[in-house]
């Protein structure tokens, strides 16, 4: 098996979840793993906790200019239910021709990636074209601050020279028909994660209620979930249909995109989920007792918008909930985007260079990465995991859902690819 398949099985047998509590089995074990790994072949790791157990990794390899490039990714992963997987999930089995486990798509997958390049290139000798800082946090399937946001408030010295970076959700294949296409992300949405409260007048639940917290809240979240938030065609989801369009040989109608999606759905998958703000309400807690009306109800809501639709998003959250509900954010970053030109093309080149018949085009994501945090200090972040799937593989689907797995042979095209990038041509 190669290396890169055995490093991702090895990290896939470390349980790492994260529950957003904070109370889980951190990410200390694998961050200690990811340090040997780079100290065995003389890469120097850099270990540090924001917390007890909740561990980063971050080590430069010099290279040939100073203008660093950062690859990070996330040591954590969001929970798994044993008895709804086929395999254990912390098994890190590998079988069929897949490495199994949570955590193998989001994104152990591309930390093995990453290790099993450098520890090569490091066996080899072989300097990058430009100094590359490797950063493996704890807490993104969180808020981040036990991870990015620590470590670049208290350790942004190890991020000097880096003005661009690259992380998971993006250069994987997605397939229309004969069709393989590279969505390669220039831009997420932002985030919005509210707490929402309700209060009213407590009472015995045998009598009229004066003002019930409960139903009121139960009023809001229903205008909020059921709300059409318009179309609002960014520029970024704007370059990618038309890209589409040119992969595809045929127009896609951005009048009727409704009808497009249905035509062609899995090029669709792409963009359907950034043509709208949302708001999903995803947590409920109200009460104590079954006979007593209680003062006060809450609500979570997951939020994300898109670049530019900030202020519409909050403004139309508020009416819909109202006056009598408050918000506050338990989560806010803004709607990152990056040009795509200069190390766009640098990430479609190597693409190319290992499939030159499939087709790389800007993507946005739907949901959200420490990209977000790394914005903050001027790094621009694009969405480069680079995977070669089969076309069955439902690579959407295995983001936070059940036997989530990835080919042995994706990782090593990975691995390819991202020698393509970082090394100069010999």
């Amino acid at each position: 098996m190669s290396e890169v398949a055995t490093i991702c099985s090895e990290l896939l047998r470390i349980d790492t979840t994260n529950d957003g509590s904070g109370d889980g089995p951190g990410e200390r074990r694998a961050a200690e793993y990811v340090a040997s790994l780079l100290a065995e072949v003389g890469i120097e790791p850099v270990v540090f906790e924001s917390a007890p157990r909740r561990t980063s990794v971050v080590a430069r390899i010099p290279g040939d200019s100073p203008d660093a490039l950062l690859l990070h990714g996330h040591l954590d992963v969001v929970p798994a239910d044993p008895a709804e997987w086929r395999t254990h999930p912390f098994s890190g089995e590998i079988a069929d021709g897949c490495v199994h486990g949570r955590g193998a798509v989001d994104m152990k997958g591309t930390l093995a990636m990453t290790l099993a390049w450098a520890r090569e290139n490091a066996r080899r000798g072989v300097r990058p074209r430009r100094d590359l800082v490797l950063a493996f946090l704890a807490d993104e399937e969180s808020t981040g601050e036990y991870g990015a946001g620590h470590a670049i408030e208290r350790h942004r010295d190890l991020f000097e020279g880096c003005t661009e970076a690259i992380s998971e959700s993006g250069g994987f294949s997605w397939y229309e028909g004969d069709v393989r296409v590279y969505p390669v992300a220039v831009g997420e949405r932002g985030t919005a994660w509210m707490r929402l409260t309700a209060h009213g007048v407590p009472g015995h639940g045998s009598k009229p209620a004066v003002d019930n917290p409960v139903a009121e809240l139960a009023r809001a979240l229903a205008r909020l979930a059921d709300h059409p938030w318009p179309v609002r065609l960014t520029p970024e989801v704007a370059r990618l249909i038309d890209e589409l369009s040119r992969a595809l040989g045929r127009p896609i109608d951005v009048d009727r995109l409704e009808t497009e999606i249905e035509r062609i759905p899995r090029a669709a998958a792409l963009f359907k989920g950034v043509l709208r703000n949302s708001a999903n309400p995803t947590m409920l807690d109200a009460g104590y007792k079954v006979n007593v009306i209680p003062g006060t109800a809450e609500a979570h809501v997951d939020g994300r918008f898109l670049p530019g639709q900030r202020e519409e998003f909050l403004e139309t959250v508020d009416r819909l909930l109202g006056p009598k509900i408050t918000r506050e954010f338990v989560s806010f970053e803004e709607a990152v985007s990056s040009p795509a030109e200069g190390l766009f093309d640098e990430l479609t080149a190597a693409l190319l260079a290992e499939d030159p018949a499939g087709r790389p085009v800007p993507y946005v994501m739907t949901g959200g990465t420490d990209a977000k945090w790394f914005a903050r200090i001027g790094i621009r972040g694009y969405g480069f995991a680079p995977l070669l799937l089969p076309p069955d593989l439902d690579y959407f689907g295995m983001f936070h859902g059940l036997d989530e797995r990835v080919p042995a042979e994706g990782l090593e095209f990975g691995v390819r690819v991202l020698d393509r990038l970082l090394v100069a041509p010999s």
